[in-house]
């Protein structure tokens, strides 16, 4: 067929466009409802903030580390590709089965949920509580329909060429940066109360646990291993509220001058969504009490601080502006997801279908592939417990491709590096003992997702001799 045969990809992306994507595919929901979890973990406002700058410093300090390694092998597929180069084919097996499995595509789908859950907002028929079809082991809402219709709609316009998923990138990316920055500068210039700022800053930075509801807490100071505990599960959802920044690593074939200008897109949107969020939650703090941030209707922060600054017309506002979010974020992971297949279908480690570039110059089988299974995930309901379980293993590979740094050192000392780990070697080691640590503790305190999800990832063990042995590797 004539879009199966070999072309190249085209590299028609520029600075600007990668750190849109890199921008875009950070912002989605999750800076709208995780700072109620944080809230009622760390007990105090100023432990809040700090959640927020130390998840921001690590996201940047991992990202100035990818630098690096981008400009060592500038192709499709990004951090698979590091890892093969530093490990071997296993390793990055592992990594693209569980990015296809459940990271990326589980992503979409929790993504796109989110996305039909606050359309209903303003068009009921997309409620998660509208059933459409009971078919007994599960039911189609108007939720779910709306969810995969989104995900079959932008992998429609992204299988017809980059370009027309960077304008969508581009406006979208663009309006929730306005919208998100708006909210926060119109939340501190009038909806900021100064009785509540002072009475949200009396705890200090103390650490303690908040329990109880109405807006009525018991509290109880954190110390020991219980501290680290709660830090480990804080820092889980600011963390990943910051994920995603990895994808522009996915697309280096598509970008000009890939050698320097994703280590650059990626410093500058991680800096950028970084201090947008720590912004963000100063705001909530001075618009919000406390206990309203903890214990926000369904952990709706950001409808409660937007009720506050507009009245009751703040939760439609919030709706679009996490529809917009959720909509430009899809675009981002659904663009970028499809890369590693590809180049996992070159070293024949998955259908090779998905190795070949249609006549737009995309992976075209290979996005209709990750389409198909995601919408699945729609269907399931079990999406957000698939994410939950891999959150050790995301971990995991971050760590291990950091690492990478050390040994591709070692092992090619003459490869072109255009650009060097900021902070060599003490940076990229900070990253690693942090990540460490933290893995160690939600693996001791989030047992019951990072056990499954660890076995998520040894599942691949199996998988990958199964697919040596089906495509001849």
């Amino acid at each position: 067929m004539k879009e199966d045969t070999p072309k190249q990809f085209r590299p028609t992306l520029g600075l600007l466009d990668a750190t849109i994507l890199v921008s875009g595919s950070m912002i989605g929901s999750g800076i709208f409802i995780v700072s109620a979890e944080i809230a009622r973990n760390v007990g105090s406002a100023g432990a809040l903030i700090l959640m927020w700058i130390l998840s921001g410093l690590i996201t940047v300090i991992a990202a100035l580390s990818y630098g690096e390694l981008s400009g060592m092998y500038p192709r499709a597929g990004g951090q698979y590709v590091y890892l093969r180069e530093a490990y071997n084919p296993f390793v990055a097996f592992l990594f693209g089965w569980t990015q296809f499995g459940v990271i990326q595509t589980g992503t979409i789908a929790a993504v796109a949920v989110a996305f039909a859950k606050f359309t209903a907002y303003l068009i009921p028929a997309f409620s998660e509580e509208n059933i459409l079809l009971d078919l007994g082991l599960f039911t189609i809402s108007g939720a779910q329909l709306l969810a995969i219709v989104s995900v079959i709609f932008l992998t429609y316009v992204n299988s017809r060429g980059v370009k027309n998923g960077k304008i969508i990138q581009t406006s979208f990316t663009l309006t929730k940066i306005a919208a998100l920055g708006g909210l926060t500068l119109l939340g501190l210039l009038f909806g900021a109360n100064a009785d509540v700022w002072h009475a949200n800053w009396q705890t200090g930075w103390t650490f303690q646990s908040l329990s109880g509801m109405d807006g009525s807490s018991v509290t109880r100071l954190l110390t020991g291993l219980a501290l680290f505990g709660a830090i480990a599960i804080s820092m889980k959802g600011s963390l990943f509220s910051s994920d995603a920044w990895n994808n522009v690593t996915f697309i280096a074939a598509e970008i000009k001058h890939p050698a320097k200008n994703i280590g650059r897109a990626l410093f500058l949107g991680t800096s950028i969504i970084s201090l947008i969020y720590i912004a963000t939650n100063l705001m909530y703090l001075a618009v919000l009490p406390f206990d309203e941030i903890a214990f926000a209707a369904n952990d709706r922060v950001g409808v409660a601080a937007a009720e506050k600054i507009f009245g009751n017309s703040g939760s439609l506002i919030v709706a679009v502006m996490i529809m917009i979010s959720t909509f430009g974020c899809n675009n981002g992971l659904i663009l970028a997801g499809a890369r590693i297949y590809y180049t996992m279908a070159k070293d024949r480690l998955f259908f090779r279908g998905a190795g070949n570039l249609n006549r737009y110059s995309v992976p075209g089988r290979g996005l209709w592939i990750q389409c198909i299974w995601a919408s699945v995930l729609c269907l399931t309901g079990s999406y957000n417990d698939l994410l939950a379980m891999v959150i050790f293993g995301v971990l995991i590979f971050y760590i291990l491709t950091i690492a990478g740094i050390y040994r591709l050192r070692r092992k090619q000392p003459d490869t072109p590096r255009s650009y060097k780990a900021f902070g060599y070697p003490l940076l990229p080691m900070v990253y690693i003992l942090a990540a460490t640590t933290l893995a160690f503790l939600l693996l001791i305190f989030e047992s019951k997702f990072t056990v499954p999800g660890l076995g998520i990832i040894l599942l691949g063990i199996p998988v990958y001799y199964l697919a040596r042995k089906r495509w001849g590797s």
